[in-house]
């Protein structure tokens, strides 16, 4: 049923007419370049770590040259492509994404990685080995891995191979990995055999469930970037990252008598459900053409959901099936999290294909209000190449100790950070591992962070050349 303009007015008062924000995070801005309730624009440089005493204090470079870490901190090389091998025999595959994590038995913990290999597996020097019976198509190069990662042990072994660009996706309340393509390749296309852009379910604790792999085409076909599940209403939402026109947020509804778990969802027909993307409004009635118009955090918007005509894209694109004026779009939507009762979105950047340029989004989606607010704003960022600046968001998770930790996917220096209730930022980690030259240095985005279930360990991606780590210290609450 469409949200109606009473209806919002009244919900609206409910959040504070977008002021008093929803879910913990608080009104989360990240400086420079990032602001509170003020237009966008470069802000001076200042370490706010230091002057209002959140976070961990300043990062110390490493001699290894892999990770900056706050004093106190060290860091762990779980698997690194072209080093470590799985249980097979064969490498670590390259370009690690977005991961999740899991109790394991005896207190292990399984980590699933995703591996953003996009195309034929020629083109790759380390893609996913095609274990039997776990592979979709045999020409692609992506998919995930499981890791289980013990005290003085870890061991690797493959979840799903055969698929492509494996980005991000988003762990169930069932205890299962959904995986994502970024991808709209069809067969005959890129030399792939089969059709991609779907999700998979990966089990970490199931081998078995793993195999013959089985796209879950309920929930469409396109560019898929990360999932989350609404464990109280059995929702899942889903981000696109596109161009050309700009993405999409979409949320699929499971038909009536439908009970989540494991394996259930790849017992869906093709059109179970209902599949749909977002339409925003503000307190105006006004429609919203993108969430790039959005110039301060605290905005509020309401959310009405229209059907996609065609899920799986036969002959046009999803994004491209909604004329002007019947979806709200957005660049670069990107990590999703599910946390104080709603979802929370990453809007990496906006350019020239979109209305108003930023640096970054962070949105918190509240699906018993119907509102979307912005949490985190980006400016643009004037210096990229210099350290303190943070731009670009893409993986993120809620923190154990208070707010949100961001993976960077930016311009230039590349950091883990975090941003507390109280809408302070602060230095997690620094990529220190050049892939480029000493006369053009280049650092490879972070990724699949994520904590530990019990808090004591962070892990997170370097995609390039593809390192996962593990990451402790004295963790605290952020005030």
């Amino acid at each position: 049923m469409p949200l109606t303009r009473r209806d919002f007015a009244r919900k609206s008062a409910i959040t504070g007419a977008g002021v008093a924000l929803v879910g913990s995070v608080g009104a989360l801005a990240t400086a420079p370049g990032a602001l509170a309730s003020t237009d966008i624009r470069a802000g001076e440089e200042e370490s706010e770590y230091e002057q209002h005493g959140v976070g961990y204090g300043p990062l110390v470079p490493d001699p290894d040259g892999i990770l900056a870490l706050p004093a106190g901190f060290r860091y762990r090389i779980l698997t690194y492509s072209g080093r470590t091998t799985l249980e097979s025999g064969e490498f670590t595959p390259s370009h690690h994404d977005g991961t999740s994590a899991f109790e394991g038995p005896r207190g292990a913990v399984l980590l699933v990685n995703n591996h953003e290999l996009k195309g034929p597996r020629t083109t790759w020097e380390y893609p996913v080995p095609l274990t039997e019976g776990l592979v979709y198509d045999p020409a692609a190069a992506g998919g995930c891995t499981v890791v289980e990662v013990r005290r003085d042990h870890v061991a690797e072994w493959v979840g799903v191979a055969g698929t492509s660009t494996n980005c991000a996706g988003g762990h169930t309340p069932w205890g299962t990995w959904l995986t994502c393509e970024e991808t709209e390749d069809k067969a005959g296309r890129n030399g792939m055999t089969k059709d991609h852009g779907y999700v998979f379910e990966v089990d970490p604790a199931d081998r078995r469930a793993n195999r013959d792999p089985k796209p879950v085409k309920a929930l469409g076909r396109y560019a898929h970037e990360a999932v989350v599940v609404d464990p109280r209403r059995g929702h899942l939402y889903l981000t696109e990252d596109a161009a050309g026109p700009n993405g999409l947020l979409y949320r699929w509804t499971p038909p009536e008598g439908f009970r989540h778990g494991r394996g259930r969802l790849r017992t869906l027909a093709d059109d179970a459900g209902v599949l749909q993307a977002f339409r925003c409004f503000d307190s105006g009635g006004n429609y919203v053409d993108d969430l790039s118009r959005a110039t301060k955090t605290g905005t509020v918007f309401g959310v009405d959901w229209v059907d996609v005509p065609d899920r799986d894209a036969g002959t046009v694109s999803v994004r491209k099936q909604f004329a002007d004026g019947e979806v709200t779009r957005a660049r670069k939507l990107e990590g999703m999290w599910w946390g104080d009762g709603g979802a929370y979105i990453v809007s990496s950047y906006a350019r020239a294909e979109s209305p108003v340029q930023h640096d970054g989004q962070v949105w918190f989606y509240d699906p018993a209000h119907r509102t979307l607010t912005l949490k985190v704003l980006l400016g643009v960022n004037p210096a990229p190449a210099a350290d303190g600046a943070f731009d670009g968001p893409d993986n993120i998770t809620v923190s154990p100790y208070g707010g949100l930790v961001i993976a960077e996917d930016g311009e230039g220096v590349q950091h883990l950070f975090g941003a507390t209730d109280s809408g302070r930022t602060y230095p997690i980690a620094r990529n220190e591992l050049n892939v480029g030259t000493e006369e053009a240095p280049e650092y490879s985005e972070f990724t699949g962070v994520t904590f530990s279930p019990d808090g004591s360990t962070l892990f997170a991606g370097i995609q390039e050349p593809g390192i996962l780590l593990a990451i402790t210290g004295p963790w605290k609450r952020q005030r």
